[in-house]
């Protein structure tokens, strides 16, 4: 370095200084997280410096850390409206919760009697008050709550089977998503995986395999299908094998269905339905078919949630005092025959005719020169990986405009955000999972948007 770029070095304004003129950054973002932004300015200022270009000005270097800090500070999140048909969306945050659930985490949101009996004044479990709800709804001797369905399935093998084998059938050795893989999870538990079957034919008798058998674990495929020439041995068949060995079989059912559903969900399994088929442990998920908040739900024999409930995990993996309020919440209307109140259930069981009264309504506002706007025949989806092969018929509205992919960027970044499917050259909007309270806000936002010039 020569002596002339240490001179021109020298002309970099200080932190201190930027500091000083950046108080607006400050307000904004905090002044360790503006601090780094400008060091970072200041740092790409002098290898750019040192490169030959001129001495940037304290301006420019506020500006430069201007434009950086919205990075160190992504937004909260954002209320969304999902017109997309597909109920259970994972990335808009799954299962939208009940109004009366929503309520129960704003009176939880402060001080409350999560681990305190107001009775005697004596420290309680913040486990006891969803027991018997759980129960209730099911059939089951006894339940226990972790904060996800993949942690019942760690707690339930880790409390089972730490060191031993379980026998699982080559064809539901599954994903469950984001690349969270059974026999990784059965590798986190301490459960040694013995692979029984092949992938499209296993049978009760190939569950007799194994010298050292803790237990057998069977999946439901609820986000996959295997077709074609397979077999897989029925629940009461692993009951009697599980029976034979004197070992527990525990059921993943997956999607949270608590009793048998007709309908759209006829061919998903229920807990309640796999508790009687002889399962020892059935595990599932707290939203979903379930419409409550994420959460991992254990059922079944009283010793094995005894043990479940004493294991060191089931502290790591306890539910906080929101979940539970939410939880308790949709559960009390399961049980009051009320889940039609719990927006999953309301939009996987929508009338036909309403939908098509609210397209119609939506597509006569929106025809106009600028955009065809139409009422067809669609198909949403359950969606969270339940009930992979059912398609929710049901009235969506078309809209034929010249850039779909635009306007779909254009509805995704305004406010409120609206998220819609793009097929081939149209736009499709599904009303079966929006509220009739936000049709005007989508019909406003489109409005704008399809006349706008740009």
């Amino acid at each position: 370095m020569t002596t002339q770029d240490h001179s021109r070095l020298r002309e970099l304004p200080s932190i201190d200084r930027l500091l000083a003129a950046a108080g607006e950054l400050i307000d904004r973002y905090g002044r360790a997280a503006t601090t780094a932004a400008l060091r970072s300015a200041v740092d790409a200022a002098r290898r750019a410096v040192l490169g030959g270009d001129a001495v940037p000005s304290a301006d420019d270097l506020i500006t430069a850390a201007a434009q950086a800090l919205p990075a160190r500070r992504p937004p909260p999140l954002r209320p969304v409206i999902n017109a997309t048909g597909v109920v259970v969306h994972t990335n808009l945050g799954r299962a939208p919760l009940a109004p009366q659930a929503r309520a129960a985490m704003v009176d939880a949101s402060g001080y409350c009697d999560l681990e305190y009996d107001l009775e005697t004044g004596d420290r309680g479990a913040r486990a006891a008050r969803l027991e018997p709800l759980l129960c209730d709804a099911s059939g089951a001797d006894a339940a226990y709550v972790v904060n996800n369905a993949a942690a019942a399935l760690v707690l339930a093998l880790a409390t089972v089977a730490a060191g031993r084998e379980v026998l699982v059938s080559r064809g539901e050795l599954i994903e469950i998503g984001g690349s969270f893989r059974l026999p990784d999870i059965m590798g986190a538990s301490g459960a040694l995986l013995h692979e029984v079957g092949t992938t499209n034919r296993t049978r009760a008798g190939d569950f007799l395999a194994g010298t050292d058998v803790a237990a057998i674990l069977t999946l439901h495929p609820s986000n996959y299908r295997i077709v074609g020439f397979v077999e897989q041995p029925s629940l009461p068949e692993l009951a009697a094998v599980a029976r034979q060995r004197q070992v527990p079989l525990i059921f993943d059912v997956g999607s949270g269905l608590l009793t048998p559903a007709g309908g759209v969900m006829e061919a998903e399994p229920s807990v309640a339905g796999a508790l009687r088929d002889g399962a020892d442990l059935v595990l599932c998920s707290g939203d979903k078919l379930l419409g409550g908040p994420q959460a991992g739900l254990l059922f079944g024999r009283r010793d094995l949630i005894a043990a479940c409930r004493r294991h060191p995990l089931a502290r790591a993996l306890r539910l906080d005092k929101l979940r539970i309020a939410a939880l308790h919440a949709t559960l009390e209307l399961h049980l009051r025959d009320r889940a039609g109140d719990v927006p999953v259930h309301a939009m996987l069981g929508a009338d036909a005719g309403e939908l098509d009264a609210r397209c119609r309504r939506l597509a006569t506002r929106l025809d106009t020169a600028a955009v065809v706007a139409e009422v067809v025949d669609g198909a949403g989806l359950p969606g969270g990986g339940a009930a992979p092969d059912t398609h929710l018929a049901g009235p969506v509205v078309h809209l034929a405009v010249a850039h779909p992919n635009a306007l779909a960027q254009a509805l995704r970044r305004g406010r409120p955000p609206v998220i819609v499917r793009v097929a081939g050259d149209r736009v499709v909007i599904d009303l079966r999972t929006v509220t009739p309270d936000d049709d005007d806000a989508i019909a406003t936002r489109l409005h704008d948007l399809t006349r706008s010039p740009t």
